[in-house]
């Protein structure tokens, strides 16, 4: 069996230390070859230095701090890991010739370039942080199409939905443009896929009235009932903008139109998504919470491999729970059905006023009721163009958050 490199972006994160434990059990099958990280200079050390990872990437000026964490870390043979730092770097990993995988799990806009390079060269690319496909998902996927690169998903929503399809929906529906099948009443699409729900904990505010909202912290947003997430993310599932980016990318994935991708409130985190067909059958993938499933699955696609889970025991959960999402609590649902409809960088926008908003969150600037308002009227403001490259997006995204910062200083406390 040959043995596969796996370029890990964000090995630091939540997602990278799941993916390392895979692919850890799996020593005949992957390789490390190299590892990125943003801040944690001690923990990319410790990390290479039991992975022992080809090239390392750093932020730049990181370098001789790693170094010196490393060696200090490090018996005396062990080898130097080449060092690369900043965006360069970043890109310099991604599209390496000697990577075969690239798991994409750096947090935000700042993972899109990386993505960009390593969907350009034909990469089996493992997408886990979703802004990379919300911002500029379709350019992307046709990017992909034309260098022959594999894009699977991480995200255990879209995992899931990708489980679900059949075999041949994956493999000629996939990232081409939404499509409805003029054979079928009711505006049905290919393969006859009528709709995908995508599963939401509702966050740990789901019970709490609505009044009292503005008062939550961001230490109690930050802490998820059933997933083990960065901070960021897990304020996004509080206000469920995770939810509303997760729809925009299901969109993208799956070639379908907004109207096609429902979201269904389901506290245990069990039932991770649904596909529905013509026929009223409905087929769902569960799993316990657990990063491992989807990152085993897509690592090994189309084989299955052991993933480190616990086994699921519906029995000893004894009940599964289903809500409709409260519109009122959750109002940015709805703007991502009117920005994923209005496409361009109107995606891109909506991310980076998102990643402002919750900043100032985080930074005890504005309150947590402040975060959507901040997004819609960034979101109001700013104008859309179509897409033609990466640096337009990433110039949008700039223009974004510049103007969401104006919008923001409006309601600091």
């Amino acid at each position: 069996m040959m043995i596969t490199n796996v370029a890990i972006l964000g090995a630091t994160g939540s997602v990278g230390r799941a993916t390392l434990d895979v692919i850890a059990r799996h020593p005949e099958r992957f390789r490390v070859w190299a590892v990125t990280g943003h801040h944690q200079v001690g923990q990319l050390a410790d990390i290479a230095r039991v992975h022992q990872p080809k090239v390392v990437g750093v932020r730049t000026g990181q370098e001789a701090s790693f170094e010196a964490s490393y060696a200090h870390r490090s018996a005396e043979y062990a080898p130097q890991p080449e060092v690369v730092s900043g965006t360069a770097g970043l890109e310099a990993i991604a599209a390496c010739p000697e990577v075969d995988t690239v798991v994409a799990a750096i947090a935000g806009a700042a993972g899109l370039p990386s993505v960009a390079s390593a969907i350009g060269a034909g990469k089996r690319v493992l997408i886990a942080n979703k802004e990379p496909l919300v911002m500029m998902g379709e350019y992307l996927m046709s990017a992909a199409t034309e260098a022959g690169a594999l894009v699977l998903p991480v995200d255990s929503e879209h995992n899931a939905i990708f489980q679900c399809l059949p075999t041949a929906y994956r493999n000629t529906v996939m990232g081409q443009p939404p499509q409805e099948s003029n054979e079928t009443a009711g505006g049905r699409y290919p393969w006859n896929v009528a709709a995908v729900t995508l599963t939401a904990s509702g966050g740990p505010f789901l019970n709490t009235p609505i009044e009292a909202l503005a008062e939550v912290t961001p230490t109690q947003a930050a802490k998820h009932p059933n997933w083990s997430m960065g901070r960021k993310i897990s304020i996004d599932s509080a206000t469920m903008m995770n939810k509303a980016l997760e729809l925009i990318e299901a969109c993208v994935y799956f070639s379908l139109p907004p109207s096609a991708v429902q979201i269904l409130i389901h506290p245990q985190s069990i039932v991770h998504s649904l596909v529905e067909f013509d026929d009223k059958s409905v087929l769902a993938q569960m799993a316990v919470a657990d990063m491992r499933v989807p990152i085993a699955n897509a690592l090994a696609y189309p084989e299955r491999i052991t993933s480190g889970a616990a086994t699921l025991d519906l029995a000893a959960i004894g009940s599964l729970d289903f809500l409709t999402p409260d519109r009122q609590r959750f109002p940015c649902l709805d703007l991502a059905r009117v920005v994923a409809t209005a496409g361009g960088t109107g995606p891109a926008v909506l991310n980076a006023a998102n990643e402002v908003a919750v900043d100032e969150f985080c930074e005890g600037k504005v309150r947590f009721t402040d975060i959507v308002p901040i997004v819609e009227e960034t979101v109001d403001r700013m104008p859309f163009s179509d897409i033609s490259g990466v640096q337009q997006v990433l110039d949008a995204d700039g223009r974004a958050r510049i103007l969401a910062k104006e919008v923001s200083s409006r309601y600091r406390l």
